[in-house]
C-alpha cells in the first residue's frame, strides 16, 4: 500500500475501442480529460506511453492529450480468435511519478470471409439410411470473431437433404446433413448440391463447396464407438508420434461390412496439422508438440466407418497441460542514457515489463537487480516496472553502470531470464579544478627579454567534456601593481612581460585562476612564486678612497716603514649578489712594482718590502677590485702615495704633488706624448745613419777608381823641427801637453791629414 501511495499508481483502468484497420492518425481519445489533466500538465509532466509488448502502436501527443493510432492494427494477427483483443499500455506521468493503465479493444471487422479446406466433399451414405439421420459436415475456417464469423450453413436444393447448424463448446459452428428421405441406389446412386458457409458480417460474406453424396448399398449395421465422448491430457512440448487417445468402434456385421476405419473429420487446419489417426487401430498421435500457449483444448471429431460405407462419429477433446517452459521475458520499454549524475531519487532509468506466456505459478513473475546499485526496481503495475535511482550518483566514481534486471517465474523448476542495460552518465559541472602544486616556485635570469618561459601550471579537473576543459588566468593585482608576468589561458605557461633587475625586484608572487568550462564554471587559485637569479651586470663600486677624495690625491708613508706596513685599504662593494659580488683586489700597476702589494680579499695596501732611499719620493698605485662573476666585471682605483722622512717633508711633498685627479691625468697624457716624439726621433736618426753609411761607401768607391789613373803620390814626414816659425807651435802653446812628440805625414792629393803619436818625450831628470 505503501509503495501504491509513494509511486501514484492508479488502480483504476481506462478502456477505449477502435476498429481494425484504421488508417494511421485515427483518433481514439482524448487522455488528458480522461485522466483530469491539461495538456501544460501532460507536457511538464512528460506524458508518455509505455506498451505492454514490444510495438507502439498508438502514440500520445503531449501537447494535446490526444491518442491517435501510429500503426495499422489486424486484429487477427493481434489475437486470433481471441475475444476481446485488447492492446494494453501504461500512461506514465513524472514529477511525481504516476502511472495509469489504460486498454485499447480492437474490434473487429468483416475483412474474411469463410473457407473450406477441402472444396470438394464424398460421403458415402447406404441406401437403408432412416429419414432423420445425421451426418457430420466439414466445418469452414473464418478468422473474423463476433457476428462477422460463421454464423450459418445452407446448401443448393435438392430432394434428399437439408442442413443443419450447431454449436461447439468454444462457440464455433459446424454443420450436420440431414436426411429427408429415403435413398435408393437403384433411383439414383449419387446425389450432388453445393455447400455454402455464411457469416453475419455486414454486407456477409460466403465461402462454397461441392458435396456429392454416393449412394451405397445395403448395410444392416453401423459403427458404434465405445463412448461419444473421449477426453484427453497431453503435455505440452510433447514429442512428435505422441500417443494422445486410443478410440474404439465396433460394428455387428461380419465380414467386410464388420471392418472399421477411423479417421479424422477435418473440422479445422489446426487439427490436420497436429493430429493423425491410426485407420486400424483408432490410435490419435501427435504430428507435432502442441503449445499450451498457443491452445489450450483441441477438439477433434473422429469418424468411423465400416466396410459398407456405413460411419459413426464422436467427439475427442485433447486438454494440453501446461508444463513451465517459457522463460520469463523482460521488454525493454525505454531508457534515460546519458542520464545526468545529477538525477534526483526515485529518478525514472527505465521502463521495461516482464512477460511469461506460462499460466499460473509457471507464469508469476517478480524481477531483482543483479549486484550492488544506486537503482531500484519499482513497480508500476502489473507486470510493468520502473528503475529508479536510490543512491546519488557521481560519474567521476562511476562513470556508467551495466545493469543486469533478472526476472524469475515461481515454476519448478524455475526459469528465469536476464536484461543488460547499460546506464552511462551525463557530466554536472560539480568538480573544481584542481592544481598539481599547491604552490610553484619559477626562477627568472634578470635582465631576460619579455618572452621567456619560466615554466607552467597546470590544473586537472575530474569532470568532462566542457566541464573539464580548464583555462588559467593571473588573479587581477591590486589597482597600480605592476605586472611582471603573463600566463597562457591553454597551456599554463608563465612567461616574463619585461626584463627584470635583480637589484630591484629580488622575488614576487602572483595568483593564478584554474576556472573549467561548465556553466557556471567553477575555479581554483595558486600561488606562483617568481624567484629572480641574479646575472653579473654590475661592476665593482670602489667606496674608499673616492676617487676625488684626499685620501686617493696622497698617503704618507714614511721611509722607516718596515715590511708589511699598512699604507691603505681599498673598500668596494658590488650590487649583485652571491659569487657575482665576491670581490679580489690585485696591484694593477705601480711606480715600484716591489715595493707594495695589495691583499686578495681584504684590500688592504701594505709595503712588500723596506723602503729605502733609492725609493722614489711620490709613488702612483693602481688597484684593480674584480668580481666573481662570468664574464668578471671590475673597476680601478689610483693611489698616490708621498714616501716622507718627518712632518715637513711631508708638507712640503704634499704641497708640491699633485692636487687633484685631473692634474695626474694631464702628466699621464705629456708623459705618452714625450714618449711618442722619442721614438720618432730615434727612427728618424737611424734612418739617417743608414743613408750616411751609402753615401760614404759610394764616395770611396768613386775615389778608388780616381787614385789608380794618377802617380802616386810621396809622403813627407815632419819631425819636431821641421816646422817653421809661421805654423802654430802645438808644442809650446797649443792645448796638448810637451811631454809628447808628434809625427806628422802629409801627402799630396791627399784629402785627409792625420796625427800619430808616436812616444811620450819624457823629461830629463836632474
Amino acid at each position: 500500500i505503501l509503495l501504491l501511495c509513494v509511486l501514484g499508481v492508479s488502480a483504476a483502468t481506462v478502456r477505449y475501442s477502435v476498429p481494425e484497420e484504421v488508417e494511421r492518425g485515427f483518433f481514439v481519445a482524448n487522455i488528458a480529460k480522461d485522466l483530469g489533466l491539461t495538456g501544460e500538465e501532460l507536457s511538464s509532466r512528460q506524458a508518455r506511453l509505455v506498451p505492454e509488448g514490444d510495438e507502439q502502436y498508438l502514440q500520445l501527443n503531449q501537447h494535446t492529450g490526444d491518442l491517435v493510432v501510429q500503426e495499422k492494427m489486424d486484429r487477427e494477427a493481434l489475437c486470433g480468435q481471441s475475444e476481446p483483443c485488447l492492446v494494453r499500455f501504461d500512461v506514465l506521468l513524472e514529477s511525481p511519478l504516476q502511472s495509469f493503465r489504460a486498454e485499447v479493444s480492437i474490434t473487429d471487422i468483416n475483412d474474411h470471409a469463410p473457407v473450406f479446406l477441402n472444396k470438394e466433399m464424398i460421403l458415402k451414405i447406404p441406401e437403408t439410411a432412416m429419414p432423420g439421420a445425421r451426418f457430420l459436415l466439414e466445418s469452414a475456417q473464418d478468422p473474423d470473431v463476433g457476428n462477422n464469423s460463421l454464423q450459418h450453413y445452407n446448401i443448393s436444393s435438392n430432394d434428399y437433404f437439408h442442413i443443419s447448424t450447431r454449436r461447439r463448446s468454444d462457440g464455433r459452428r459446424y454443420a450436420e446433413l440431414v436426411l429427408d428421405r429415403a435413398l435408393d441406389r437403384e433411383e439414383r446412386a449419387e446425389v450432388t448440391f453445393s455447400f455454402t458457409a455464411v457469416d453475419g458480417g455486414f454486407p456477409s460474406r460466403s465461402g462454397t463447396a461441392l458435396i456429392r453424396v454416393q449412394v451405397l448399398d445395403i448395410n444392416d449395421n453401423i459403427p458404434v464407438f465405445t463412448r461419444s465422448l473421449y477426453k484427453a491430457r497431453v503435455l505440452e512440448n510433447s514429442a512428435e508420434d505422441t500417443l494422445v487417445v486410443t478410440v474404439s468402434a465396433s460394428d455387428l456385421d461380419a465380414g467386410m461390412n464388420g471392418e472399421i476405419a477411423y479417421s479424422i473429420v477435418q473440422n479445422s487446419e489446426e487439427n490436420h496439422q497436429t493430429f493423425k489417426i491410426n485407420p486400424e487401430t483408432g490410435e490419435i498421435r501427435l504430428k507435432k508438440s502442441v503449445d499450451y500457449e498457443e491452445t489450450k483444448i483441441y477438439e477433434i471429431d473422429v469418424q468411423a466407418t465400416d466396410g459398407g460405407g456405413l460411419s459413426a462419429h464422436c467427439k475427442v477433446l485433447v486438454e494440453v497441460i501446461d508444463v513451465n517452459d517459457n522463460a520469463p521475458e523482460v521488454i525493454l520499454t525505454s531508457l534515460t542514457s546519458p542520464l545526468s549524475e545529477a538525477a534526483p531519487l526515485q529518478t525514472v532509468v527505465a521502463l521495461f515489463s516482464v512477460r511469461d506466456r506460462d499460466s499460473g505459478n509457471n507464469g508469476r513473475t517478480s524481477c531483482e537487480l543483479l549486484g550492488e546499485l544506486p537503482f531500484s526496481i519499482a513497480l508500476l503495475a502489473a507486470d510493468s516496472y520502473a528503475l529508479v535511482t536510490a543512491e546519488a550518483l557521481d560519474r567521476e566514481r562511476e562513470a556508467e553502470y551495466n545493469i543486469t534486471v533478472r526476472a524469475r517465474d515461481a515454476g519448478a523448476p524455475a526459469l528465469s531470464a536476464a536484461q543488460p542495460l547499460l546506464v552511462r552518465l551525463s557530466d554536472v559541472n560539480d568538480n573544481a579544478p584542481t592544481f598539481t602544486q599547491a604552490s610553484y616556485t619559477m626562477v627568472l635570469h634578470e635582465n631576460e627579454p619579455a618572452g621567456t618561459s619560466l615554466g607552467r601550471v597546470s590544473a586537472t579537473d575530474a569532470d568532462a567534456g566542457k566541464n573539464a576543459r580548464v583555462s588559467y588566468a593571473l588573479v587581477l593585482p591590486s589597482p597600480g601593481a605592476p605586472s611582471f608576468v603573463s600566463v597562457d589561458a591553454e597551456s599554463g605557461a608563465v612567461r616574463a612581460l619585461r626584463p627584470l633587475d635583480y637589484e630591484e625586484v629580488r622575488a614576487f608572487q602572483v595568483a593564478v585562476r584554474a576556472a573549467d568550462g561548465g556553466s557556471p564554471p567553477l575555479s581554483a587559485e595558486a600561488l606562483v612564486r617568481v624567484e629572480v637569479r641574479d646575472e653579473n651586470d654590475n661592476a665593482p663600486v670602489v667606496l674608499h678612497p673616492l676617487p676625488n677624495s684626499s685620501a686617493a690625491a696622497g698617503e704618507l708613508v714614511p721611509r722607516r716603514a718596515r715590511a708589511g706596513y699598512l699604507v691603505a685599504k681599498v673598500v668596494a662593494v658590488d650590487a649583485d649578489s652571491g659569487q657575482n659580488a665576491w670581490l679580489s683586489y690585485e696591484l694593477a700597476k705601480a711606480t715600484e712594482p716591489g715595493l707594495f702589494r695589495v691583499g686578495l680579499h681584504s684590500g688592504e695596501v701594505r709595503t712588500a718590502r723596506a723602503v729605502s732611499e733609492r725609493d722614489a719620493a711620490r709613488q702612483r698605485l693602481v688597484v684593480l677590485v674584480r668580481d666573481s662573476g662570468q664574464p668578471p666585471r671590475s673597476s680601478t682605483v689610483t693611489l698616490s702615495l708621498a714616501l716622507v722622512e718627518g712632518f715637513s717633508e711631508a708638507f712640503l711633498q704634499l704641497s708640491h704633488g699633485p692636487a687633484s685627479r685631473p692634474e695626474v691625468e694631464e702628466e699621464e697624457e705629456k708623459e705618452n706624448l714625450l714618449a711618442t716624439y722619442l721614438i720618432a726621433s730615434l727612427c728618424s736618426v737611424s734612418f739617417l745613419f743608414l743613408l750616411f753609411i751609402v753615401a760614404f761607401s759610394g764616395a770611396k768607391l768613386c775615389k778608388g777608381r780616381l787614385r789608380e789613373g794618377r802617380s802616386p803620390p810621396s809622403a813627407h814626414c815632419y819631425s819636431d823641427g821641421d816646422f817653421s816659425n809661421s805654423f802654430v807651435d802645438v808644442a809650446g802653446t797649443g792645448t796638448l801637453s810637451r811631454g809628447y812628440r808628434y809625427e806628422l805625414c802629409l801627402t799630396t792629393g791627399s784629402g785627409n791629414s792625420g796625427f800619430k803619436f808616436l812616444r811620450p818625450v819624457l823629461p830629463s831628470l836632474p
